[in-house]
Order: C-alpha cells, then sequence, then structure tokens
C-alpha cells in the first residue's frame, strides 16, 4: 500500500474506534445517575446509626461547589465509562491495522494478544473499584476528630480514574512479556532470572501508584502483578521449549555458533572408492612414463 492509503486506513480505524466511544459515552450519560451512585458507594457516608459505627463517625459528604460542576463531572464521569466499555472496540481497530502486514502465524499470535488484553484491562478495573473503599476510608481517618470531609466529587472521581487507570494498565504488563518473549527479544530463562528485581519493582511501582498509605491496598494492587508475572514467565519458558524442540539453534546468542551435525551416514548405491580409484592409477601411470620418455627422445 502506499502512504496516502495508509493513512486513510488509519484514519477510518480512528474515525471507528473514536464512534464506539461516543456510542458508550452517550449510553452512559442517560444513565448517569445509576453509574454515578455506583461510583459513590464506597465513599463512606453516614446515613444510619449503624455505618456510624461502622466508620467509627469519620464519614465523607458530596458537595458540588460552583453551578457547572454537576455538568463537568458528569460528563468526565459519562466519558471515562465510555472509554473503558469501548476497551474491546478500539482494540480491535488496533490489531485489525496492523494485521495486514503480519505473517499468518504472527496474525494468530496478534489476535490471541488482543484478546487477552481486554479482560486483563476490565480485570484491573474490577481490582481497582473493589479497592476503593478501603483507600477512601484510610485516606478519611487523617482527618482531625470531630470534623466531616467535604468531597468535591471532581476530587474522588480523579482518584478512582487514576486508581482505574493505573490498575488497568499494570495488568498488561504481564502480556507485554509474552509478547517480547513471542517476538524473540527476550527469553523465558533470563525473565526468571529477573524475578527478584521484578518483585521489588513491582511493589515500588504499587506503593506509589496508590494514592493511600496503607500496606493493603499496596498488596491488593503487588499481588495479582506478581502471579500475572510468574504466569508469563511459564508461558515463555514453554515457548522457548517448544521453539527448541523445533530449532536447537533458537536459544544461541549472535556470538555463539550453530550445531554443525558431523555424522557420516552411508549414500545408497554408492560404488567402492577403491574399486574406482585404482583402475584410474593403473592407467595413468604407464601414460606419464610414455610422455616422459617422448620428451627424452
Amino acid at each position: 500500500m502506499a502512504l496516502a492509503d495508509h493513512l486513510r486506513e488509519l484514519r477510518n480505524r480512528l474515525v471507528k474506534s473514536v464512534l464506539a466511544i461516543v456510542l458508550f459515552t452517550i449510553v452512559a450519560a442517560i444513565y448517569h445517575k445509576q453509574i454515578e451512585t455506583f461510583l459513590l458507594r464506597p465513599l463512606p457516608q453516614c446515613n444510619t446509626r449503624a455505618e456510624i459505627e461502622a466508620f467509627s463517625g469519620k464519614c465523607a459528604q458530596i458537595s458540588n461547589i460552583g453551578l457547572t460542576t454537576p455538568f463537568t463531572w458528569t460528563l468526565k464521569v459519562a466519558l471515562t465509562v465510555g472509554v473503558v466499555a469501548a476497551v474491546p472496540v478500539w482494540l480491535y481497530q488496533l490489531w485489525a491495522f496492523v494485521a495486514p502486514g503480519l505473517h499468518r502465524s504472527e496474525r494468530k499470535y496478534t489476535l490471541g494478544f488482543m484478546a487477552a488484553g481486554a479482560p486483563l484491562f476490565l480485570a484491573g478495573v474490577g481490582c481497582a473499584y473493589l479497592l476503593l473503599p478501603t483507600t477512601v476510608k484510610v485516606l478519611i481517618s487523617f482527618s482531625p476528630n470531630g470534623t466531616t470531609p467535604i468531597l468535591p466529587p471532581e476530587d474522588y472521581f480523579d482518584i478512582a480514574t487514576r486508581m482505574v487507570l493505573v490498575f488497568g494498565c499494570a495488568f498488561e504488563f504481564p502480556l507485554l512479556l509474552v509478547m517480547l518473549n513471542f517476538a524473540g527479544v527476550v527469553t523465558g530463562k533470563r525473565l526468571l532470572g529477573w524475578w527478584r528485581g521484578m518483585v521489588m519493582g513491582i511493589t515500588l511501582f504499587a506503593a506509589f501508584a496508590t494514592p493511600s498509605a496503607d500496606p493493603l491496598s499496596m498488596l491488593a494492587l503487588a499481588a495479582p502483578i506478581w502471579a500475572l508475572y510468574f504466569s508469563a514467565v511459564a508461558i515463555a519458558l514453554l515457548n522457548d521449549r517448544r521453539r527448541a524442540r523445533r530449532n536447537p539453534d533458537a536459544g544461541l546468542d549472535d556470538e555463539e555458533a550453530s550445531h554443525l551435525d558431523l555424522s557420516v551416514e552411508e549414500v545408497a548405491g554408492a560404488a567402492p572408492v577403491e574399486a574406482s580409484v585404482a583402475p584410474v592409477a593403473s592407467a595413468a601411470v604407464p601414460a606419464a612414463r610414455q610422455e616422459q620418455l617422448d620428451d627424452i627422445t
């Protein structure tokens, strides 16, 4: 394809992705009341005596400050829900744009990666939502006694959005490692050798990514990524073993020499060496002597 055709194809894929996001955003805007109630559920709102005792009197009060705040809040909620709900659509459009330039085996692998990418992202979103109550409770616990935190919905939604995006992208990290292994960039043995640094890096990432400072939220993010990392290492090792059975030189570095087969096999129908060489030698020797005699005379 020419460059203009590639750009036209990219434009069509982007338009389809944007249309899907807009469609889901419109649906989310129609049901924004139910979605906002669902998002605000993790907040400790003390409406009953049981809730006051459960949260030790430290509750949150949502307050809209400003005339345009409710509209801005609704627009942000609808747009975020539209992007998250349209993940399968724009991931497929991304794959459809790249697929024509790939071989048949590469298409099979990339389709599997795209199919696994959407569930992993949504799993990260679900994990973030389950941790929101603990995060909010820990943050509110820093409030002085006898005070009621007044939370603008935009501040709460910013925290929730950051957690959703961080958790969703973090759950995609093991899939990236598997893609690098299938592409031949890194081996499963090397990934396994990095496990100490990976565990430490994932732990530090979880500590900085979670808004609250409690260890429970940090471990709730780090533990699934640890499990996904070791699962990715296992898949990479199995892929390297399969690749080694097909090609013994697949795991060699660029500086290593390939294996040479020096074994001698008998060729069917070949004549013995002595039988074919001896007559030629016996005939060649008198001819050479005759040439020497001719030169002398």
